[in-house]
């Protein structure tokens, strides 16, 4: 068996303690391996069209549709931003990357058209009614990434929520 070497790594992060979390560990194969971190944050459409007033044409444009716009695009920056410090602290290369749309189906494209070595991601743990009712971004890329992708929870409470 070879050695694996991880060049391309890409980290998928909303911001959340578990994707900082995640952070850490692909920062640490990057640095092992000489590689560079792909820092990549999906603003999901789902959220924003049903603020925009498109998915209800009848009652018609939030007013505050551009401040909440601002704030997720603001969010998904300071995710990246996280990783990319992280990385800029312990020499390693990262690229942020900002996306719009669903947040599996773009993290899967980038990661494919990318040729990405390996999606280093965090996971909530829902469980039960919680996982159905909101979907599992983490369990569409581990069912439907061509790639490894490496699952990361919280490190002393494994079965807790991250918060």
């Amino acid at each position: 068996m070879g050695i694996v070497s991880f060049k391309k790594i890409m980290i998928a992060t909303d911001g959340s303690a578990c994707s900082e979390l995640a952070a850490d560990k692909g920062i640490a194969f990057a640095r092992l391996s000489g590689g560079t971190v792909y820092a990549v944050h999906v603003l999901s459409k789902a959220y924003l069209s049903a603020m925009d007033g498109s998915a209800y044409p009848s009652v018609g444009m939030n007013p505050y549709w551009e401040s909440i716009q601002e704030a997720f695009q603001k969010h998904g920056q300071q995710a990246v931003n996280y990783v990319k410090d992280l990385g800029k602290i312990k020499g390693v290369n990262v690229e942020s990357v900002l996306l719009e749309g669903n947040p599996s189906d773009e993290l899967i494209r980038y990661a494919e058209e990318n040729k990405m070595d390996i999606v280093i991601m965090g996971t909530l743990g829902k469980s039960g009614i919680d996982k159905f009712l909101l979907g599992s971004v983490t369990e569409n890329l581990l069912h439907h990434s061509k790639g490894p992708v490496m699952v990361v929870k919280e490190k002393y409470k494994p079965w807790a929520e991250c918060k």
